[in-house]
């Protein structure tokens, strides 16, 4: 995937077939990260924090519903994804990229999550695990080419 062009109002990615399938295919995980994973805070003191968390909880269930929403629309918008001869061009909005940077990070996170958190490598070499180190890491490349998409476009907007 190569960024090919932007402007004030979107960027357009080059995508070769198969990158265009590994992209919806690893969409489809979205979400990954287990709603247990995020606390209202670690600190015991805060008054009613039963009720705090099952509030958290359900504003993150509702961004969830959305965020799916969104994707399924997205992904298949037919003019972001216009087929070229050999490839595909995606047409993404900054917001759009921005968002698809939190997504991504979900499923990355997520996986990692479900793998146990690991701090080593080694902790994830095993025959059960490769799909999931796979999804991980093809999360990371993705969010990766977005990020320096992004990064490139500071200062050479027109």
């Amino acid at each position: 995937m190569i960024l090919i062009g932007h402007d004030k109002d979107a960027f357009v990615f080059q995508l070769a077939a198969r990158e265009k399938l590994l992209l919806l295919e690893l969409l489809k995980a979205y979400p990954q990260t287990p709603p247990s994973q995020r606390l209202v805070s670690k600190s015991t003191q805060l008054p009613d924090q039963p009720t705090s968390q099952r509030l958290l909880d359900e504003a993150l269930a509702e961004q969830r519903t959305e965020n799916k929403r969104k994707l399924h629309t997205l992904l298949n918008d037919p003019h972001r994804w216009q087929a070229q001869q050999n490839h595909w061009h995606l047409r993404l909005s900054s917001s759009d990229l921005e968002w698809m940077l939190q997504v991504l990070n979900d499923i990355r996170v997520g996986t990692w999550v479900e793998l146990g958190s690991p701090e080593q490598w080694s902790e994830m070499i095993s025959p059960e695990k490769t799909p999931h180190v796979w999804k991980m890491e093809l999360a990371g490349a993705f969010q990766m080419a977005f990020l320096h998409a992004l990064e490139g476009s500071r200062g050479t907007e027109a």
